[in-house]
C-alpha cells in the first residue's frame, strides 16, 4: 500500500532530529493549512495549490517538504494520530485508574477544544473506510489498545474497577470527547451559544469524567447507592 500512514518521511532527506527552525517552523504551516484545506474540501477536492495559498507559500516551496498530496495528507493524519495516542500509551498500570482516567478524558476534551479540524479530517477519512490508515488501524492502534486494555483489565482484577469491557470503556471515551469537535455546529445551536468557551469545556471535561467513572469506579458505586439500596447489616 503505497499510502501507508507509516511512510510519511521528511522530503528533503533530513531526518526529524535534524530539522532546522526555519523547516520545523515552515512545515507546521503546511501542515496546518493543509489540515483546513482537507478538512474543507476532503482529499480528492483538496489540491497543492489550495494548501500552497492557504499556507501563504509557493508551490515549488511547499513541494520542498511534501512531494505529493498523498504525503501531505498521511502527515496531517500522522500529527493528529500522534497528539492523541500519547496519553493513552502513557496510561500507567500502577496510578489511580480515577486519576488516569480522568486525566485522560480531560486531555481528551483539550483536544476538541483545540484541534476540531484535526478530528474532521480523522473522522472523514475513517466514514471512508479509511483507506489511508487502515494498515495503521490493523497493527499499531490495534496493538495500543490491546495494550491499555490490559492495564484496564489489571485494575478490574484488582477490584478498583467494576467488571466492564475494556475496549467499550476506551471507545466510549473516543466517542464521548470527539464528539465536542466533529459536532460543535450542533452543540453551538442546541446550547444557543455563538462559540463554545475554555469554561464550557472545563464543564464538559467534569461532567464526562463523573458520568463516565461513577459507572466504572467500584468505590464510586457504592457511594452512589442510596439506603434503600444499600444492603442491610
Amino acid at each position: 500500500m503505497d499510502h501507508d500512514i507509516q511512510m510519511v518521511r521528511p522530503q528533503n532527506g533530513a531526518d526529524e532530529a535534524g530539522k532546522t527552525r526555519i523547516q520545523a517552523r515552515n512545515e507546521k504551516r503546511i501542515l496546518d493549512a493543509a489540515q483546513e484545506v482537507f478538512a474543507a474540501y476532503g482529499f480528492h477536492g483538496a489540491t497543492i495549490e489550495k494548501v500552497a495559498e492557504k499556507a501563504d507559500m509557493s508551490k515549488p516551496n511547499l513541494h520542498y517538504y511534501f512531494k505529493r498530496k498523498t504525503d501531505l495528507y498521511v502527515a496531517v493524519l500522522r500529527r493528529t494520530l500522534e497528539t492523541w495516542l500519547t496519553p493513552l500509551a502513557h496510561l500507567d498500570p500502577e496510578g489511580d485508574p480515577e486519576e488516569e482516567l480522568s486525566r485522560y478524558i480531560r486531555f481528551k476534551v483539550e483536544m476538541s477544544r483545540r484541534s476540531p479540524i484535526a478530528s474532521r479530517v480523522f473522522a472523514n477519512e475513517v466514514l471512508q473506510g479509511a483507506p489511508f490508515l487502515k494498515e495503521y488501524l490493523e497493527t499499531n492502534l490495534r496493538e495500543l489498545v490491546e495494550s491499555k486494555s490490559g492495564v484496564i483489565r489489571g485494575w478490574i482484577d484488582d477490584g478498583k474497577l467494576l467488571p466492564v469491557d475494556p475496549y467499550h470503556l476506551i471507545f466510549l471515551i473516543w466517542a464521548a470527547t470527539q464528539h465536542y469537535a466533529d459536532f460543535q455546529p450542533q452543540i453551538k445551536a442546541v446550547m444557543n451559544m455563538p462559540r463554545l468557551t475554555k469554561d464550557y469545556f472545563a464543564d464538559v471535561s467534569d461532567s464526562l469524567i463523573r458520568i463516565i467513572l461513577r459507572g466504572v469506579l467500584a468505590d464510586k458505586q457504592e457511594s452512589t447507592k442510596t439506603p434503600a439500596e444499600t444492603p442491610n447489616s
